[in-house]
């Protein structure tokens, strides 16, 4: 598994559909970069179980994601016709009908590939004939991008294991926090809680005080 943190981020052009209703051509999170902040997910599949779950979840919070200057992305290998209809789907009949943020569609898994949560990869068979080992869909993948466009924080968990939109919230605080102030975050920070200075001082007084 790539470590992408510190690195700029993979770029890429690919369909995306828009305010759940509007697809469009060629999207790229480079429009971002110099402006927010990305938190830029990929999920298995459309039409899922755990899936509708995380990415309601996401929308129900995203107005604590504009509130801290970041959009929301996700992603998958389906088709925007596939986004597209979950989109339009009630959640009473297993859709994300209501979800507003951009869902991109990596149907050739490029872009899986480059931020490396594709669960499986091509190979060639011994007829020479190629091949995909795996199952061709995204781990649930997780990317904080800063507005350089920089990679700061990644996580990946297995398709079964949902994730926690207040833990992304939390890393979304703490870079902040360490960008506005010039500290760093200790085990457990949280918003509205002090952060240390990076040396033994700093350290030691943090220690004595918690």
């Amino acid at each position: 598994m790539a470590v992408l943190v510190g690195k700029k981020a993979p770029v890429f052009n690919a369909p995306v559909v828009l305010n759940g209703v509007e697809i469009a051509e060629n999207f790229s999170l480079e429009q971002y970069v110099g402006k927010k902040y990305v938190l830029f997910f990929f999920y298995p599949a459309d039409f899922t179980f755990v899936c509708p779950t995380e990415l309601i979840a996401f929308q129900d919070k995203i107005k604590e994601f504009d509130s801290r200057d970041t959009v929301v992305v996700g992603c998958s290998t389906d088709s925007a016709f596939s986004h597209w209809k979950w989109l339009n789907t009630h959640q009473n009949d297993g859709g994300i009908q209501g979800v507003t943020y951009p869902i991109v569609a990596d149907q050739a898994m490029t872009i899986a590939m480059d931020y490396d949560v594709l669960a499986g990869e091509y190979d060639y068979s011994e007829e020479g004939a190629l091949v995909f080992n795996g199952t061709p869909q995204a781990y649930r993948g997780l990317f904080l991008i800063d507005k350089e466009g920089v990679v700061r924080h990644q996580v990946v968990n297995d398709m079964p294991l949902g994730r926690s939109v207040d833990e992304a919230l939390r890393v979304i605080d703490a870079l902040q926090f360490t960008e506005e102030n010039g500290e760093v975050c200790p085990a457990n920070w949280s918003k509205g809680k002090k952060g240390l200075i990076a040396t033994q001082e700093g350290i030691s007084s943090y220690l004595s005080n918690n």
